[in-house]
């Protein structure tokens, strides 16, 4: 146990300075560390045995257990694990955080569809995301999130889906305008996270709170301020470890930087939704008074849904949670949506087939039409345009592995059981990629999505939005925005692989942080059309 002791109070001394080992001294606090550490060593040789019916791949070292970074590497890496051990194996993080990784359908529909009451959202991956996104729905657990999720579900109804069309064929056209004033001045080689996070920001800003930010043209302190707190959470999560305790982080200057994005995002939302709550009450007031009937309302945005949805109690959502849920919408919506539009125009830019077969498909819908617009009817007649963003899903998924804890013991196929309490990380990248469930993984072809083929797809082979009770609440605004701006797209340039200027080559490297981006970003090559 002194080892361990000596190598933690090291750890301390070289991340956090010899006046916080000298403060645990001269406080008493030695006997603390100590009684920790031992608590520690008895948690892990529990665990250890507990997951002894799991394969453990080799660790690094006794006390940075499997602890890796997230890097292509560490894709490839998965891809070993996948090979070796086909369906799961047991996880180490030091002695701090236990885990079961699984990438089998067989395996992770148990889990996945596990009855919400027992499912828990653990504290290795969404604990740094609570000072942010608040004890909101995809953090939440129990009648907490069970009372959320149905309050939230009204506010991604097809009906409230349609009037967000006219949105993002706006924000797409604002993003297209830039990219051929971009291409007049010489520059074709564009990188594309930059440009399509900033479109999915100002859609998603447009439809939660009827906010027109025009970030795609000029600076937002709000959209800054998101993209600054995206960063320091990965930056939390995988550079130091024991900045995972708050004790610690809120005393580094990242901490620091953090609390101060934290406050202009909070501010921003919490101002919104008070503005909206006085001006929905007046409104009703003045229904109240007036024998006139009402005149047409504006289109309702996500906001304004959340107000006036109830509870079968009559109760709605209060401006705490409220915000929290605002939150959490801006920031599931933009990253994962953005990764989703930019590896599948990424995709297409490589398999000039199917990219050509996806234009003629957009333009023969749209033939005769006066404008250049997708409608709603639209959707269901991009048949193959849909299947390319289905199989981008899978060989790029935007999130690569979701994690939950459970109440009570879980029971897995081969007699195997995960202790109730242990983190079970269900890899999506693992399973979209495992060569016993899909044939060539790794290679692009949509036709493993043909509706003919359905049926001969194994069940929760396919999980880019997670599956079961938990699964994500806004796959559906995803699909849509994403069968718009992918087709609006393909419609108006052709697509080929971009050289990135930091390798200097069209290689990409990609690189899982919240979601699946690139080293160096991800370049592609624009051509102008002039589609009729």
């Amino acid at each position: 146990m002194m080892t361990l002791l000596h190598t933690v109070l090291a750890l301390v001394l070289s991340w956090t300075g010899l006046s916080s080992v000298l403060y645990i001294f001269s406080t008493g606090l030695f006997t603390v560390v100590a009684l920790w550490t031992a608590r520690l060593l008895l948690r892990h040789a529990w665990y250890t045995h507990k997951l002894s019916c799991f394969s453990k791949p080799q660790t690094r070292s006794w006390l940075l257990g499997h602890l890796g970074k997230s890097t292509e590497e560490g894709l490839q890496r998965v891809d070993d694990l996948v090979q070796t051990y086909k369906h799961s194996c047991c996880w180490f993080l030091g002695p701090f955080y236990h885990l079961v990784r699984l990438f089998h359908p067989d395996y992770v529909k148990p889990l996945l569809m596990a009855p919400a009451s027992i499912t828990v959202k653990d504290e290795l991956i969404y604990h740094n995301l609570q000072p942010w996104l608040g004890n909101s729905v995809l953090i939440s657990n129990g009648e907490v999130w069970s009372r959320k999720r149905r309050l939230l579900t009204p506010a991604f109804h097809f009906d409230i889906l349609k009037s967000y069309i006219a949105v993002f064929n706006s924000s797409a056209k604002t993003m297209h305008d830039k990219w051929c004033r971009l291409v007049a001045e010489g520059k074709t080689n564009l990188e594309m996270f930059d440009h399509v996070t900033l479109m999915t920001l100002d859609s998603l800003l447009k439809c939660a709170f009827s906010y027109d930010s025009n970030c795609q043209q000029s600076s937002s302190e709000y959209v800054s301020a998101i993209v600054e707190l995206s960063d320091l959470i990965i930056e939390r999560r995988e550079k130091n470890i024991l900045h995972h305790w708050d004790w610690i982080y809120w005393k580094t200057r990242q901490g620091e930087r953090f609390k101060q994005a934290l406050n202009t995002v909070h501010r921003f939302t919490r101002d919104v939704v008070e503005k909206r709550r006085t001006l929905l009450n007046q409104q009703r007031e003045t229904e109240a008074q007036s024998e006139i009937a009402p005149t047409a309302q504006k289109r309702k945005d996500f906001v304004d849904i959340l107000l006036l949805t109830k509870d079968e109690d009559g109760q709605g959502l209060t401006d705490e949670e409220m915000q929290a849920e605002a939150n959490t919408f801006m920031f599931a919506g933009h990253d994962t949506t953005a990764s989703a539009i930019c590896w599948t125009l990424y995709n297409l830019a490589r398999h000039e087939h199917y990219q050509e077969k996806c234009r003629q498909e957009v333009m023969d819908l749209i033939e005769g039409r006066d404008g250049q617009e997708i409608q709603w009817e639209d959707l269901s007649n991009l048949p193959f345009t849909t299947m390319c963003i289905k199989e981008s899903l899978r060989l790029h998924s935007p999130v690569q592995a979701v994690t939950r804890s459970y109440t009570q013991d879980m029971v897995l196929p081969g007699n195997r059981t995960v202790p109730a309490g242990t983190i079970c990380l269900v890899s999506i990248y693992g399973t979209h990629h495992n060569p016993t469930v899909w044939t060539n993984p790794h290679e692009y072809d949509p036709q493993r999505f043909d509706p003919s083929n359905k049926k001969s797809q194994t069940s929760h082979a396919f999980i880019p939005f997670s599956s079961g009770p938990r699964n994500c609440i806004g796959q559906k605004f995803a699909m849509v925005e994403l069968r718009v701006v992918v087709a609006l797209t393909l419609l108006r340039f052709r697509l080929t692989p971009g050289v990135n200027p930091e390798l200097g080559s069209s290689r990409v490297r990609r690189l899982p942080q919240l979601v699946l981006r690139a080293e160096g970003g991800l370049w592609l090559q624009l051509e102008p059309l002039n589609t009729p």
